[in-house]
């Protein structure tokens, strides 16, 4: 299993036409927390950008279907663009600390967030499935 340390961060891979919206994304949303639009654009900013064909299947995108590890529960989501998220259905936006968090890690990897309250998490990527059409949706800012 791939971790980092305290502070650290593992290196994360993102497509181009991800990387593409969540930059639109980024750069136009409103009513979306400060903290979490700068976690973004820190996370877009760090990111490897591979063509879309290239990325590996284990990795989360926009659009996956994955599972991950926190504080012993682990959770089934898919991660999605803010018009399309549903908590009660397993829809996390990628606006919100999670999402951010979740993006471009691959199985295995563990990511330190830091919660709405301010509280730090640990999560850990369990598996990842395919990406559904979404990935190709135009994100919607909230």
């Amino acid at each position: 299993m791939s971790t980092s340390g305290p502070g650290k961060k593992p290196a994360i891979q993102i497509t181009q036409s991800d990387f593409d919206k969540l930059s639109l994304l980024a750069e136009s949303a409103t009513h979306v927390s400060e903290a979490v639009l700068d976690e973004l654009t820190a996370e877009l900013d760090r990111a490897r950008i591979v063509p879309d064909n290239k990325l590996r299947d284990n990795i989360v995108r926009m659009g996956s279907h994955l599972r991950y590890s926190t504080n012993g529960e682990g959770r089934d989501v898919t991660l999605v663009f803010p018009g399309e998220a549903d908590i009660a259905e397993g829809r996390i936006s990628i606006l919100t600390p999670i999402g951010t968090a979740l993006i471009g890690l691959s199985e295995g990897q563990s990511i330190e967030w830091v919660a709405r309250d301010g509280r730090s998490h640990r999560l850990t990527v369990e598996s990842v499935g395919a990406a559904t059409e979404t990935q190709k949706a135009e994100p919607q800012a909230s």
